[in-house]
């Protein structure tokens, strides 16, 4: 009978050891597979959530500052960072990289309300996104795609020549050895020059873009078809042929210009001004639409003007800074980058809301055109 109980004894212990072994593992298993889960969770978390898709808070020389809602646009601007790009130049492609996340969200917006089932908004966002990266060399073509025009191929540079065209170089010298022009009136004609030749590269950029895209089409199964896919098509060409009349119209009124000199009643200075104010008077609007609009262009030349001299003072602080990083004095390498970062960051945010503001007077001018032509 001793021995019994002994041995039961013994039995109960062993077994009390088992169970105990076996609660321990099950926790092990179960705080491990907590933490996987936890692991898990966060990862999905930090995909979504609003610190990575909108900016974070922080300074000019804060690396991990977001500065775009937009993921490929964020990438653009990190490689145009890394590419050491002008600072003129960068903070140029910041405003063109402000206005595409502006459409973009915009669109998203629609989209989600059913509003651009044709695709045709969606097809215009993505040409003008890949006409920016042509524009500042980021597509994969830089330094091997010609400047080509309604030129001759093969136009060699003379003396003098500054546009990259024969007939734009013709006319310019011509002009310049008229003694038409006095010396503010003579700078006033060459930012026209410029602008004219700028609007030349952006019709090649988009001609070429759309060519890209047709071809692509071609060879894949589009997701429109039938008269969806036709009706975006024909928009492109339509875009296509009225950036074409826009070129020619330019082109006629410096030919106007050069050969008669300024009119005394010249509203405008700034070529972007005047190319809106020649296209509202084209849009048969009424006198007192123009007269409201002509108020608000000046308002609107202001600020281009304003936003010259800050890429001006930029260019020179730019200048200044590489000057004393040569020096190697710290301190006022420190002071100088901060007052840099500051001037970059102003230039920037006014380049944005200047290219907006063009875009809405752009936009206000067409539809009203539109509206006055309907009936």
């Amino acid at each position: 009978m001793t021995c019994w109980l002994r041995a039961a004894v013994a039995d109960s212990s062993l077994l009390r050891r088992w169970k105990t072994r076996l609660r321990f593992c099950f926790t092990m298993k179960l705080q491990w597979f907590a933490a996987v889960l936890c692991l898990g969770a966060r990862a999905m978390a930090g995909k979504y959530s609003r610190e990575v898709n909108e900016p974070r808070p922080g300074g000019a020389d804060d690396e991990q500052t977001v500065e775009f809602r937009i993921a490929k646009l964020n990438q653009v601007w990190e490689k145009a960072k890394r590419m050491q790009m002008p600072p003129v130049r960068q903070a140029e492609l910041h405003s063109d990289l402000k206005i595409q996340e502006k459409d973009e969200l915009q669109w998203k917006k629609l989209k989600v309300e059913g509003l651009d089932e044709s695709g045709e908004k969606e097809a215009q966002l993505r040409r003008n996104f890949h006409v920016i990266l042509a524009k500042y060399g980021m597509d994969g073509k830089r330094d091997t795609r010609p400047l080509e025009s309604n030129s001759l191929k093969d136009h060699e540079p003379k003396d003098g020549d500054t546009f990259e065209d024969p007939r734009l170089d013709k006319l310019w010298n011509k002009a310049r050895n008229s003694a038409k022009f006095s010396d503010e009136e003579l700078a006033n004609l060459r930012r026209e020059f410029q602008h004219h030749r700028e609007k030349i590269q952006e019709y090649n950029l988009l001609m070429d873009t759309v060519s890209r895209t047709e071809e692509t089409h071609k060879n894949v199964i589009a997701p429109l078809e039938g008269d969806a896919k036709e009706h975006v098509l024909q928009q492109k060409h339509t875009e296509l042929k009225q950036k074409m009349r826009d070129l020619n119209h330019g082109f006629e009124r410096l030919r106007e210009i050069s050969h008669k000199g300024f009119s005394e009643d010249s509203e405008f200075r700034e070529p972007r001004v005047i190319e809106l104010w020649e296209a509202a008077k084209r849009a048969n609007l009424s006198r007192d639409e123009l007269d409201s609009l002509k108020e608000e262009l000046h308002h609107f030349e202001t600020k281009v003007e304003k936003h010259s001299h800050y890429k001006e003072q930029l260019e020179l602080s730019h200048q200044k800074l590489q000057h004393v990083e040569a020096l190697g004095d710290r301190e006022h390498l420190r002071r100088t980058q901060e007052k840099y970062n500051t001037l970059s960051e102003k230039t920037r945010e006014m380049g944005y809301k200047m290219k907006k503001h063009m875009q809405d007077l752009s936009n206000k001018i067409s539809r009203q055109g539109l509206q006055h032509n309907e009936l």
